[in-house]
């Protein structure tokens, strides 16, 4: 007699009940982490305020002089300088939602995690408060306005931001909001309310429908998600008591499907706050009225880093990235291997397909990105530390500064410089991400920096550049004899490269110029004086091969329908747009799992994506 797998259990069943419990264990032990203020005993008014303190509250909220005094005595003990107050009495799905964003053990240390809080009170010393040019004496803001401000703080200071619970505050927002104030909330803290709120209802349906047709095993996932409030919150040594504890648990369901229902509904009608505002569009408008061609060079016959005319067409692809007009071609040199956009972008086309992208209406997006590759930038300043052990660094092509922030983690006592064309360089110099800050370009400033680090580092940088020889010959200019360059690339040599085609990510058109071979890197720097110390692939990989190719393909069926240089958005393109991303959910989900698979083998057999070498400048 055969039976059935799992003695009978479902598989949806199991998998929704096994994501339950760990969801709900790894929220009790979080919640075990979260510091609690003393209490310190009523006070009358009029009691002095810490000198650099200040306490910034959302309309509405009125911390009591004990608790103010309590946080500053704290956040002076613990050396932070941004502190996010919790309330004791915080509404059950406030606290249960942001356990899912935070882990109280590792916030604070976290350099790159994004700065969350309840939105209620938050503590921020003034030094901060003005290298991030916020005023504390304007109006209270609204708690979606103070999410977002805690989010900007952390910046300011990413290894010195924490949280804890004040036993003095109470809460006095509502236990469940939906609708307009959720969806602002979600939006404070760079989360789509629209998508958030689709997953909320598809979780919602899926479970009444185990509960429904896969008896006790789908009545259990469904009974642990509606106990799950009181299984995280109810304990008895609980820092966190929520009000509405007991009926938070007995309506969860149907409190977890209005507040749904109201946010998507709120969503859909506030439309994108990313919708192109009508300056931004008539600027494009303008720049597309003479068309593409101006923003490419004439087509060059030979290969710009060897010399050879046995040129042959790599791959052809649009704009996928932003979708903004003109079609790119890479060429690949029959000789040496290597690939280059041909005909090249103009300084012209440069800024127009730049644009936006990092900073402006693709800024933040871009931001959250990098803050996502903690692990890889550790990995690139520990390819370090068997060689050296550098007082200065000058990372060329910083951006915002992310890999600086990171690497001090590492390396403490090293003085992180950086360099960049756009404005983020200034950005990272007010964080403290970098010490000094410099805006141009990167040849320019060589000789007057000559001989002045012991590092230069080069990540995703020499693809972008219209000349990377004579970025390398800048390198050598800028670094002391023995000092290090370290350089990342992608790897045109990759069999992704060939499996995926136009739609493998690194090609990344139209901003990547260049992608030399790793070989062809090696002899470039030797004839620079350099000696290659160490060469990495696989670490150097980066996991978002079949997702890249899933996100550029929806990108190109059904472009963003807001974008200020496409046309102005419609009925059927929002609808288009939509069932495309709907459609392509089940494939994002499969790439990401392939990815996970693809990056365990990159790692095992040193292949992969990218390339790491790290050369030491000869002396003499």
């Amino acid at each position: 007699m055969t039976h059935p797998p799992l003695s009978g259990v479902r598989w949806t069943s199991a998998v929704l009940l096994a994501a339950l419990g760990a969801g709900t264990v790894r929220a009790a032990l979080r919640l075990r982490d979260l510091p609690v203020l003393p209490v310190v005993p009523p006070t009358s008014a009029g009691v002095p305020r810490p000198a650099g303190w200040r306490l910034l509250t959302a309309r509405g909220v009125e911390p009591d002089p004990a608790t103010f005094l309590a946080a500053c005595a704290y956040a002076e003990g613990e050396g932070l300088r941004v502190l996010d107050l919790l309330p004791a009495d915080l509404a059950a799905e406030r606290a249960l939602g942001l356990l899912r964003l935070v882990d109280p053990a590792r916030y604070r240390w976290d350099r790159l995690g994004e700065g969350r809080g309840a939105g209620f009170a938050v503590l921020v010393t003034e030094e901060v408060l003005e290298r991030a040019a916020v005023d504390p004496g304007g109006p209270r803001p609204a708690p979606a306005e103070l999410l977002a401000l805690t989010r900007r703080l952390k910046e300011y200071a990413s290894d010195a931001t924490g949280l804890a619970v004040a036993p003095g505050l109470s809460c006095a927002g509502p236990g469940d909001p939906g609708g307009p104030a959720r969806a602002a909330e979600l939006r404070a803290q760079g989360l789509p309310p629209g998508a958030l709120a689709a997953a909320q209802l598809g979780g919602l349906a899926l479970l009444a429908g185990v509960a429904v047709r896969q008896g006790r095993w789908g009545a259990a996932a469904a009974g642990l998600y509606w106990l799950q409030p009181y299984l995280v919150l109810g304990g008895s040594g609980s820092p966190l008591r929520p009000a509405d504890l007991a009926r938070a648990t007995a309506a969860r369901p149907v409190r977890s499907l209005r507040a749904g229902l109201r946010t998507a509904g709120a969503a859909r009608a506030a439309g994108r706050d990313d919708a192109p505002d009508g300056a931004r569009a008539a600027a494009y408008r303008e720049d597309l009225a003479a068309g593409t061609d101006r923003f490419l060079e004439a087509r060059r016959p030979d290969c710009p880093w060897c010399g050879s005319v046995r040129l042959s067409v790599r791959v052809r692809v649009p704009d996928l990235l932003q979708g903004k007009p003109g079609r790119f071609t890479l060429e690949r040199c029959g000789d040496c291997g290597h690939v280059f956009q041909n005909p090249r972008l103009t300084t012209e086309g440069l800024e127009f397909y730049y644009r936006d992208f990092y900073d402006g209406r693709g800024g933040e997006g871009a931001g959250t990105v990098f803050g996502r590759l903690g692990a890889a930038y550790r990995g690139r300043a520990e390819m370090l530390l068997p060689h050296a052990d550098p007082v200065s660094w000058l990372d060329v092509g910083t951006g915002h500064g992310h890999f600086c922030n990171a690497a001090r983690a590492v390396w403490p006592r090293t003085r992180f410089d950086g360099l960049d064309m756009g404005d983020g360089v200034r950005e990272a110099e007010r964080r403290g991400w970098v010490e000094t800050g410099y805006q141009g370009q990167f040849p320019d400033f060589a000789p007057k920096l000559a001989g002045q680090y012991e590092v230069v580092s080069m990540y995703h940088y020499l693809e972008h550049t219209r000349d990377p020889l004579a970025e390398l010959d800048a390198a050598a200019v800028v670094l002391a004899p023995g000092g290090f360059l370290a350089i990342e690339l992608p790897d045109p040599e990759s069999r992704m490269a060939r499996l995926l085609g136009p739609a493998w990510l690194p090609w990344f058109q139209p901003q990547h110029q260049h992608l030399a071979p790793a070989a062809n890197l090696r002899e470039a720097l030797a004839d620079r004086g350099f000696t290659v110390v160490a060469e990495e692939h696989g670490p150097a990989h980066q996991g978002n091969d079949f997702f890249g190719a899933v996100a550029l393909t929806a990108a190109r069926l059904a472009p963003d329908p807001d974008r200020p240089w496409g046309p102005p958005a419609t009925r059927r393109s929002r609808a288009l747009a939509g069932a495309v991303r709907l459609a392509a959910l089940p494939c994002f989900a499969a790439a990401a799992a392939l990815d996970t698979l693809r990056t365990a083998a990159a790692r095992r057999t040193d292949g992969g994506n990218a390339y790491r070498l790290l050369a030491r400048k000869d002396a003499g």
